[in-house]
């Protein structure tokens, strides 16, 4: 009898060991990225392997011919015969562009130099590198088109940008989080983005480079984790095509990553199909090539994304140095510091601002005080106030501003390849014909495109 109790205990204590080692070898679930072998549409064969291969599909993007599914089987890849390409669910950081507060709104001051009655205009240096103000004169200020900023949402509520952001249109894709902001008084990046691009002129705080554009706010960054998913930001590139965006800004990615990885080659793909599928809704899609001060050139090898992705235009910094000590006579095209570059990555260069002035001398600009290196950022709206911030996330607002310029000088509507050819011809500094400049690329943006379009443009 006590031989029978052993051989059961023995028995239940290996099955028990087995279950053990079966749980162990399911591992964490993973979230996946699945590629369809279409662009337009997710066969049910795929549907099947992936359910068959253990994945719980939790996001269905066949518009574009991709999927999102979880599993916790270490071998799910192995089972999608049908798909073109499989990536696990990557965390990309949210940028962290250099940045320094500025004003709350209890401390708006008297006009400035200027006389602009949006008191804090003259502290835009960015809008005299572009030629802003001659574009507006001419009734370029992207009147009829909409930009939608993919990145940690942005403030409805700022005086600045109430009249210009479209609730009906923004969305979030971070769970748990609502595409508004928090109140109070701290640095939201999609806020200052979005400031860039379309702060309204009315009389009030700053100016973005396309003041009658509308914002469609999209929010694919978490405020609270400090990342974004894959899945979020190709979610919120349909979401946008899909809702009428005639412009995506994306000042975000992840870099450099080496290109000669497979798996980094799927990514490039994923990216490179989001893109497109916005491409073929007629939305220009822009992103910031990074701020990493790595030379792509001599490193081909390796990519950033989204920003080097099929079907996405990418933007390097430039800023002054030591704008704040002599306004008028200050060159305001230096490539930034940290900003990324490579002849055959960078497509346009637009101010990013910078911070490498040496010392703490006091510059005074639109009746605001601060060490001069601060005011060779770029000024823009925040909840509760406004602040400076640095970076190529800086840099593709700007070029997104013309962009919607551009659309709106069209009556609404341009094809991407309209608004590229556009941003090309009217680039200063530019390359000779047929090169793109490792900083400049097609050259650096200029806002008075309508100079080219109103003789003729290519043809």
């Amino acid at each position: 009898m006590k031989r029978l109790v052993l051989l059961f205990v023995l028995m239940t204590v290996l099955l028990l060991a087995f279950s053990a080692s079966v749980v162990g070898a399911q591992g964490a679930a993973k979230e996946y990225i699945i590629v369809s072998q279409s662009r337009f549409g997710v066969p049910s064969v795929l549907l099947n392997q992936i359910r068959q291969s253990g994945g719980i599909i939790t996001e269905n993007l066949s518009r574009m011919g991709v999927v999102v599914a979880t599993s916790n089987n270490p071998r799910f890849e192995n089972g999608l015969l049908a798909a073109r390409a499989v990536v696990e669910n990557r965390r990309i950081p949210t940028a962290n562009p250099k940045m320094e507060l500025g004003p709350d709104f209890s401390h708006i001051v008297s006009p400035p130099n200027t006389n602009d009655d949006d008191f804090f205009f003259d502290l835009e240096w960015g809008h005299t590198s572009i030629d802003a103000v001659r574009a507006w004169a001419m009734g370029r200020t992207g009147a009829g088109a909409i930009v939608a900023v993919l990145d940690e949402g942005v403030d409805d509520d700022h005086p600045d940008l109430a009249s210009q952001v479209r609730d009906d249109l923004s969305a979030s894709f971070v769970p748990g989080e609502d595409w508004d902001p928090v109140p109070g008084f701290y640095f939201n990046h999609g806020t200052h983005v979005a400031g860039t691009v379309a702060g309204a002129d009315n009389a009030y705080g700053m100016i973005g480079v396309a003041p009658d554009a509308q914002i469609m706010a999209v929010k694919v960054l978490s405020e609270e984790l400090g990342y974004g998913l894959d899945s979020w930001i190709i979610a919120g590139i349909i979401h946008a095509a899909d809702h009428g965006a005639d412009v995506i800004n994306m000042s975000l990615g992840s870099g450099p990553i080496p290109l000669s990885d497979p798996e980094v080659q799927d990514y490039f793909l994923l990216y490179s199909l989001a893109a497109l599928y916005a491409n073929s809704k007629g939305t220009t899609v822009i992103a910031s090539a990074g701020n990493d001060a790595f030379d792509f050139g001599t490193n081909a090898d390796y990519i950033h994304l989204p920003s080097d992705a099929v079907g996405i235009i990418s933007v390097s910094a430039t800023a002054p140095e030591g704008w704040a000590v002599d306004p008028n006579n200050a060159y305001l095209r230096i490539p930034t510091s940290y900003t990324n570059y490579g002849a055959n990555r960078i497509d346009f260069a637009a101010p990013g601002g910078d911070f490498d002035l040496p010392g703490e001398d006091l510059c005074t600009v639109a009746g605001l005080t601060r060490p001069c290196w601060v005011l060779d950022m770029v000024f823009s709206v925040i909840p509760g106030g406004w602040s400076w911030a640095a970076g190529t996330s800086m840099a593709a607002p700007h070029v997104a501003g013309v962009a919607a310029q551009i659309v709106g000088y069209f009556g609404g509507s341009a094809n991407p390849a309209v608004v590229e050819a556009a941003l090309r011809y009217t680039a200063d500094q530019k390359p000779p014909y047929g090169y793109k400049d490792t900083y400049w690329g097609y050259g650096h943006l200029d806002s008075t495109f309508s100079d080219y379009w109103d003789q003729g443009g290519p043809g």
